[in-house]
């Protein structure tokens, strides 16, 4: 694939990034061969087709060609997230039977150095490696050895992320990259002009497969930003077209959006607030005359801090918001909701700038099948099908039926062709009186609230729904400070019964759009946010709930008055 598309596109810039305090651009003819001279560095290593090789490190263009560097050997790799501890890295290590490790630094070197029979390798010795021209083949070579890798090969092992149990390795081949990335190219509208910007980890499929390997199927470019932290500034400097991001990264990019508009003019806030409105009116289908123009006014400056050549966001990795389709798509910024699991080669469904349904996955990409179980299960099978889960052939045949059938776990109900997603089949909480209650949907709308960063839901085998629930700390220190208050801590502002008070009447105001048995009867606020390193959540940022049910067991036998 990547030889094609470099022959057709030769002097396109495939790569851009930060080298030496200037901006490095990469066109295919010269990616080509940082790919084969990587391949040769990859083969001194002493690995052949068909073994494993763990990589963990932090992003970074490195990281693309070595990968690339192994799928050209035929060799499998096995990511692992920089943020896993030492002994859930290990656990990977040792489950995939990989006796090398590529590591970003001596940090993640560590986590797994005392693994007997294991070499680590760190991924600047590689780079020399490759500076120094070792073992770099003629391109004839390359391409012979090319040519022995097969459609059908395993080209990754890519563990998931373990929110039930210990984690899997789902084992995707190299058609599942090439033919989802076709569909997806030419039935989404992008193209060889299109400029991705990469920033989400690597090791999670999504990254993988939508955000390398997809640009360059179509020619087109990635810029890799520096780090989460340094986003902003990066997308000011790369001005990409397409940001593939997860709703936790679009909330956090809305909030400072707006603290940047609480602070300027009432006129300004005004106006701001306007725009929201009337795209909202606009949304449902109401006469909203002044939309155009707030969006030309207000958008533009909003759209302007994402580079100002965006296209359109795209939101996958978890359930998006209500509310951050309606604070975007206001200001004239074109969001999209996608689906996909490591299982299914992150892509299987997408909404269409000309299509777009924000409250759904959109409609399956071309050589995907769906179908709704009759327990209401999301089944899916095609081009993107994962073959297996390594070394797990029972848990193999509990996930893909005699039909090809994968059983995704997510419950779902068509909208026309369109799919939306309503939760987790493992996740559904059956209340005392046999009320079956969709957690995610309740804890979506506490999400939606200014006030609300975070939440929760409880209440299996109760009588009632409960919630743990993490405030917007900035959005109540800004409310504190407007209404003549100091600043306070986090513990201060959770212990402050003004604050208590008004997310309580937030919880009441949602519990009105609710059924009767859905409705939070009881909460608790917490002083801090969940987070990886407590293992609360996934390195995806989903909610561990069997750690939160442990974690948290005092205060939920509380909320469910179970003391």
């Amino acid at each position: 694939m990547l030889r094609d598309v470099a022959s057709q596109y030769p002097n396109n810039v495939a790569m851009e990034f930060h080298e030496n305090g200037k901006i490095r651009q990469v066109p295919y003819r010269q990616l080509i061969e940082i790919v084969r001279a990587y391949t040769g560095a990859v083969a001194s290593l002493g690995l052949v087709k068909g073994d494993r090789v763990v990589i963990q490190s932090e992003n970074c263009v490195e990281w693309a060609w070595f990968d690339w560097g192994c799928r050209s050997l035929g060799i499998i790799v096995v990511p692992i997230y920089p943020t896993l501890p030492p002994d859930q890295s290990q656990y990977i290590l040792k489950n995939c039977g990989a006796t090398i490790v590529v590591a970003g630094d001596e940090e993640q070197a560590a986590k797994t150095k005392d693994v007997d029979g294991v070499r680590i390798v760190l991924l600047d010795e590689l780079v020399k490696m490759v500076k120094d021209k070792v073992n770099i083949s003629s391109p004839e070579e390359w391409d012979r050895t090319i040519q022995a890798v097969k459609p059908e090969d395993v080209a990754t092992i890519i563990y998931t992320s373990g929110t039930t149990g210990d984690p899997k390795g789902a084992m995707l081949s190299h058609a599942n990259f090439t033919d989802t990335c076709e569909a997806t190219g030419k039935y989404w509208p992008i193209s060889s002009t299109d400029k991705f910007i990469a920033f989400l980890p690597m090791s999670h499929v999504y990254e993988r497969v939508a955000g390398q390997t997809l640009p360059l199927a179509i020619g087109g470019c990635i810029a890799y930003a520096q780090s989460l932290r340094s986003l902003g500034n990066d997308i000011i400097t790369f001005k990409p077209t397409i940001f593939l991001a997860v709703p936790r990264v679009l909330e956090a990019i809305r909030d400072k959006i707006l603290d940047g508009v609480s602070k300027q003019s009432k006129l300004n806030q005004y106006l701001f607030n306007l725009t929201i409105e009337q795209g909202k009116r606009k949304m449902r289908g109401e006469s909203a005359p002044l939309h155009g123009l707030l969006v030309k006014i207000v958008g533009k400056k909003v759209q302007e801090r994402l580079g100002g050549r965006i296209r359109f966001l795209v939101s996958g990795g978890a359930a998006m918001p209500k509310a951050v389709a309606e604070f975007y798509l206001p200001l004239g910024i074109t969001i999209l909701q996608g689906y996909g699991l490591t299982e299914t080669s992150a892509i299987t469904s997408v909404n269409l700038p000309e299509d777009n349904r924000y409250q759904t996955i959109g409609k399956l990409i071309p050589g995907v099948e769906g179908k709704i179980a009759e327990d209401g299960e999301l089944l899916l099978r095609g081009i993107s099908r994962m073959i297996g889960y390594y070394n797990l052939p029972k848990e193999t045949a509990e996930a893909i039926d005699e039909e090809g059938w994968f059983h995704t776990g997510d419950i779902a109900e068509w909208e026309g062709e369109f799919i939306k997603i309503v939760d987790r089949k493992k996740e559904i909480i059956v209340l005392g009186n046999g009320k079956n209650v969709a957690p995610q949907m309740i804890e979506n709308r506490l999400r939606e609230s200014a006030l609300i960063s975070d939440a929760v839901v409880i209440g299996d085998g109760m009588e009632h729904i409960s919630a743990l629930v993490v405030p917007n700390f900035e959005a109540l220190r800004r409310y504190a400070k407007e209404h003549g208050g100091s600043s306070l801590s986090d513990q201060e502002l959770v212990d402050s019964e003004p604050v208590r008070s008004l997310i309580k009447a937030e919880i009441t105001k949602i519990n009105g759009t609710l059924a009767d048995f859905e409705k939070v009867k009881k909460h608790a606020l917490l002083d801090h946010a969940f987070s990886i390193e407590a293992g609360e959540l996934t390195p995806s940022l989903k909610i561990k709930r069997r750690v939160i049910n442990q974690k948290y067991k005092d205060l939920i036998a509380w909320l469910t008055g179970a003391v």
